[in-house]
């Protein structure tokens, strides 16, 4: 099952990637490598904390074949128009529920702390899509005014804890603890719900 949300979540961050360059107006050079940071940035940065080795997008080494094709049958389409920008949080808010998971998880694994785990979930989850924003030269919706993002994360991988610490099947606390990541992000966009700003 892991390794199953950890596929479906590479496309949809190579997806969020793609398009976001697709919008900045990038050629297959730049769509490829925006894709590849969107996707494996967050797994990667995990894995180096945790010390694992190979790093998962090496270990699973069809995860940049699968990249490469989408950026590479995006190329032939057509330009995307500014009003695509509302599709981005789809396949963002998606990405983000399926890495929480699959990194908090892994943290587990790996034996650490349930604290430590669902940092490594928002890291996961949250910084491929950091590291992308900086290539495209946006403030990170991590750390700006933007509605919630790491929160959306964080507390859907303690979701993850408690539906485990009950005796819910893993199947169902996963599935749960992904949906509500996803809705929350996606209810945060609509809504607008921001934490509060320190006063400068």
């Amino acid at each position: 099952m892991q390794t199953i949300l950890e596929l479906m979540a590479v496309i949809a961050s190579g997806a969020y990637g793609v398009l976001l360059a697709r919008q900045h107006k990038m050629d297959f050079v730049g769509v490829f490598s925006l894709a590849l940071i969107v996707a494996f940035g967050g797994g990667t940065l995990r894995d180096l904390f945790l010390d694992r080795h190979p790093l998962f997008w090496i270990r699973e080494d069809h995860y940049p074949v699968i990249i490469f094709f989408l950026a590479l049958f995006t190329s032939f389409l057509p330009s995307i128009p500014e009003s695509a920008e509302s599709l981005l949080k789809y396949p963002d808010a998606l990405g983000l529920g399926l890495f929480s998971i699959v990194g908090a998880t892994a943290a587990i694994d790996a034996g650490t702390s349930l604290f430590i785990a669902s940092l490594m979930g928002v890291i996961t989850g949250t910084f491929g899509g950091v590291i992308g924003d900086v290539v495209c030269n946006r403030v990170p919706a991590l750390f700006g005014s933007a509605p919630l993002f790491a929160t959306c994360s964080f507390v859907g991988c303690w979701l993850l804890f408690f539906l485990q610490s009950i005796s819910i099947p893993d199947g169902y606390a996963v599935t749960v603890s992904i949906a509500l990541i996803v809705l929350l992000r996606l209810a945060a966009i609509r809504w607008k719900w921001r934490l509060p700003q320190t006063e400068s």
